[in-house]
């Protein structure tokens, strides 16, 4: 069974098409945009600046292929030939395609720069991470347009590369800053070269990166993952750098089956799961650091804290490779929280802004031309469309992702089957899937029930699925003889959940003995609430409050926590808290909270009266 073609349309569907005609079609267009008149000979032979700016380029070329392939949009495929092309017509005769002036080039040792927090060695650390995206870009360019010279310059880069850290002996920690986590991440791409050549060399590249971060003791990438440290203490603990190097990991398990890459990724991926996401699924740190964009320790918590969307596209696609490790719907729910919260929570609905940051509780900021997680925002979302469906085995069709759309298989058997979601999910709990082969033919589906969905039920030809296994969290398998007109009808329960999180202020000393002493001094505890896969939000309290703290009433929950109807139709519910001394609260989906308006707040945790502090863990 092969799939041939994914649509998805409702809210995943119009964030795609925002993001082809805004963001895809107007910020790089041909050889004269400056994202890409920055590769001039003319421009590079003067830059001795240490930016990272060159990265556009190659993040534009992965999501606009991607684009390309999904969309048929002429206009746009024209522009990422027409770019493609300038950018290997610029590539220098040893592989180099960067920004900089020979002199500050990453084949050539740098003056060392002054000790700096972000573990920066060099005046210079960004030429091999614009490389890396380069390398990406290049290789789904090719792709999708087929011309093998994409490849061919992807493939100069890699060689560039490994020449440069094998023959040369330069230490690839000494080209990236966060001690090296910058520069490492190449390991991604010569994996993907591995993959697309099957040249060894690149597969040996990958693993002689993976040695040298290894062996610097700042970072120990290998040895501390495997010893179960948490994220925060690897390196600088950068979210971003971070998770893109356990992208690297990942593939590099795919290619050798070494037990302790796998070890090593899924102990890295619990300690960003359990202790470092928001409830919107983003990547977040910025509590007293001084980078917004490092986590915190484990167990730190702060409604204010910074999720940078560049860190909500490398944990995507960090989930997307275990995913194809695995098969593991664990994985697929990452995913989909982080894509209709805080990375939708991002995108504004022209598909041209974003925001850098988002956060739990603060104000939406469009950010300006050259900040990365516009191009980041981009790249996630056309992540989606690959994920959403799949095959299992070679012989199955998987659905991953809930929400209107189309997918097209082709199966020896049953011939071409049309597999339909209809429903407005994530809004509402119904969704019907057709299933509609040429002919009839016994295969399975695939169909992940959400972790949230206790009680899911499920219908096939309108009959219930009693045989069909319906556990929140898995996948329910039904294999039979499928026919046309066949369908699946699921029933997956939103009923409005709380969560509490708690802000705790702890002062360590030690005593006489020398023993540790911990007091707590400050006990906060915040409440927040979900429907379904979407985080709730208010705006600001009454109007002009950034902050309240509510006292929660005693009767049943179900007495002042309701579903609102929508405002107009095709507008999401809206749940109601009335507490029953103020006016009720309205909270609405966190990513359209405000609107989407630049300025705008949303508050998704509301403090508690200390009365109404529960004592236990944070949910």
């Amino acid at each position: 069974m092969i799939l041939r073609e994914v649509q998805l349309r409702g809210l995943l569907g119009d964030a795609l098409d925002a993001n082809r005609r805004g963001r895809l079609s107007h910020f790089i267009v041909d050889e004269t945009s400056p994202a890409i008149a920055i590769f001039a000979p003319e421009r590079r032979q003067d830059n001795h600046e240490g930016d990272w700016y060159g990265e556009h380029a190659g993040k534009w070329l992965i999501a606009t292929a991607k684009a390309v392939a999904r969309s048929s949009d002429a206009e746009l495929e024209a522009n990422l030939r027409q770019v493609a092309d300038y950018l290997v017509s610029v590539q220098e005769a040893d592989g180099y395609l960067g920004t900089y002036a020979p002199e500050r080039r990453f084949m050539r040792k740098q003056p060392p720069k002054p000790g700096t927090w972000d573990g920066a060695p060099s005046v210079r650390t960004w030429d091999i991470w614009t490389h890396s995206y380069l390398i990406l870009g290049l290789i789904e360019t090719y792709r999708h347009l087929g011309e093998p010279r994409y490849l061919e310059a992807a493939r100069k880069i890699g060689d560039l590369c490994w020449r440069t850290l094998d023959a040369e002996g330069i230490d690839i920690n000494e080209l990236g800053n966060h001690h090296g986590m910058s520069a490492t991440v190449l390991m991604d791409p010569a994996a993907e070269l591995y993959f697309v050549t099957g040249e060894r060399r690149y597969l040996d590249l990958a693993l002689l990166i993976l040695r040298q971060a290894d062996a610097n003791p700042a970072l120990a990438l290998l040895t501390r993952a495997v010893e179960g440290i948490d994220a925060s203490e690897i390196a600088t603990g950068k979210a971003y750098q971070l998770a893109w190097n356990l992208v690297g990991l990942a593939k590099l398990h795919k290619a050798t089956r070494r037990e302790d890459l796998r070890l090593a990724v899924d102990n890295l991926w619990r300690s960003i799961r359990d202790h470092h996401l928001t409830l919107g699924g983003g990547p977040w740190g910025g509590v007293a650091h001084r980078s917004r964009e490092v986590f915190n320790p484990a167990g730190v918590f702060s409604p204010y804290g910074y999720v940078e969307t560049c860190s909500t596209l490398a944990w995507i696609q960090l989930n997307r490779e275990l995913l194809a490790i695995t098969g593991e719907a664990r994985y697929t729910e990452e995913i989909e929280r982080s894509a209709y919260n805080d990375l939708l929570g991002a995108q504004a609905p022209d598909g041209e802004d974003w925001c850098y940051y988002v956060f739990p509780n603060g104000k939406r900021v469009h950010t300006t031309y050259w900040r990365c997680c516009k191009s980041s925002g981009a790249m996630a979302l056309e992540e989606l469309p690959a994920i959403a469906y799949g095959v299992s085995m070679g012989q199955g069709i998987v659905i991953n992702l809930l929400g209107p759309g189309r997918a097209l298989y082709e199966d020896e058997k049953a011939g071409r089957i049309v597999v339909e979601q209809t429903t407005v999910y994530p809004f509402d709990s119904e969704i019907r899937i057709a299933i509609e082969p040429e002919r009839a033919a016994r295969f399975a589906v695939r169909l992940r029930v959400p972790a949230w969905a206790q009680g899911a039920k499920l219908r096939v030809g309108g009959v219930a699925a009693e045989d069909y296994a319906v556990e929140p969290g898995g996948y329910a398998v039904i294999e039979r003889e499928w026919q046309p007109g066949d369908a699946i009808s699921a029933l997956f329960p939103m009923e409005p959940r709380m969560h509490r999180a708690i802000n705790r202020n702890v002062q360590e000393s030690r005593a006489p003995d020398g023993s540790p002493v911990q007091q707590q001094v400050l006990r906060f505890e915040y409440l927040a609430i979900t429907r379904g896969p979407l985080v709730y939000a208010s705006e600001l309290i009454d109007g002009f409050k950034i902050e309240e703290t509510l006292r929660l009433p005693k009767t049943p929950q179900t007495q002042w926590l309701r579903l609102l109807p929508a405002v107009r139709d095709g507008d999401p519910p809206r749940i109601g808290l009335d507490p029953g001394y103020r006016a009720p609260i309205v909270f609405q989906p966190y990513y359209v909270t405000g609107g989407r308006r630049d300025g705008a707040w949303r508050l998704t945790w509301m403090q508690l009266a200390p009365e109404d502090e529960a004592q236990t863990p944070a949910s």
